[in-house]
């Protein structure tokens, strides 16, 4: 079943702006899907509709087997959002804005209050239950409102930027959950500038710009479209000529590091074997820039070009 399913979806705001041009767009259910684009690309237009904080103008949204012009209650039974800014009442204790959450559905209070008991242990907030949202971090409050958005068990998960302002050690913690819950069959789209973060959890992609979809696609398939990478090649000794290697563009960094540019007729492999063979041996390698990255500007600057 489709999680998601968006048919020329357009918006044009009462000043003129035209948001969205036309978007069609698929989730299956089980997916965890990026949709990806610079700021006013018509991400946040996108999910507003979605979720029935903004009136489209024209298009149809089913989400499930719900249409939300058709069956709005049932469609928002299934949507639990994350939306980039704070929107709880600060100063209500952390277990309270769970369980209020939980009444906008029907819940019994004593089911909330066990759900959200779990979901707290879960983000990692049960130390907190019982302080005020406003004694809260940063990534405190972030896990807050995923916590929220989780507690009528929702099939479908909306993340919009849930890791801006989050610190390495918090945003990898949240990663961790989030790929845990997707596992067991909760459908997630992820919007954020983070681009190394839609490369390490999600399955699938789309990229907007300028309210159109550039590309629809699988992460692997995206990916694939380099024709070139770069690496950065940690090695152990220092470094007294450079290597050769068919098809690489290869310089010195410094004298423990080498810079590596490769086509599609290496793999890593091959690269590995042949620094070998030639008495250089690596400690660790890392890609040079956001491969995700690359190929966004690339997209949008052919789409611009065309």
């Amino acid at each position: 079943m489709k999680a998601l399913q968006i048919e020329n979806l357009q918006k044009t705001y009462s000043n003129g702006l035209v948001a969205l041009k036309g978007v069609n767009l698929s989730v299956e259910e089980g997916d965890f899907f990026a949709l990806l684009g610079p700021n006013g690309a018509g991400k946040s237009t996108t999910i507003g509709i979605i979720c029935s904080l903004v009136n489209k103008t024209s298009g149809r949204v089913q989400v499930f087997d719900a249409d939300i012009d058709v069956d709005w209650p049932k469609a928002k039974s299934y949507i639990g959002i994350v939306p980039q800014e704070f929107n709880f009442p600060i100063f209500e204790k952390v277990q309270d804005i769970i369980v209020n959450q939980a009444g906008y559905f029907g819940i019994p209070r004593k089911v909330a209050k066990e759900a959200a008991d779990h979901y707290l242990q879960e983000v990692g907030l049960w130390e907190k239950r019982f302080e005020t949202a406003q004694r809260l971090s940063g990534g405190m409050k972030r896990r807050l409102m995923i916590a929220r958005a989780l507690v009528h068990d929702p099939r479908l998960l909306i993340l919009d930027e849930p890791t801006a302002g989050v610190d390495i050690e918090i945003r990898r913690a949240m990663w961790a959950f989030l790929q845990k819950i997707n596992g067991q069959g909760k459908t997630i789209i992820l919007t954020t500038h983070y681009l190394e973060e839609a490369e390490s959890l999600c399955k699938n992609i789309a990229i907007i710009d300028k309210g159109t979809i550039v590309t629809d696609t699988n992460m692997k398939q995206l990916l694939s479209q380099l024709e070139r990478q770069s690496f950065i090649f940690d090695v152990s000794d220092t470094i007294t000529r450079l290597p050769t290697i068919n098809d690489c563009i290869i310089k010195q960094v410094d004298e423990k590091t080498l810079e590596i540019e490769t086509g599609h007729s290496n793999t890593l492999n091959t690269i590995f074997l042949e620094l070998t063979a030639q008495g250089i041996e690596v400690k660790s390698m890392r890609n040079k820039s956001n491969r995700l990255e690359e190929l966004f500007l690339h997209l949008t600057r052919k789409k611009e070009e065309a």
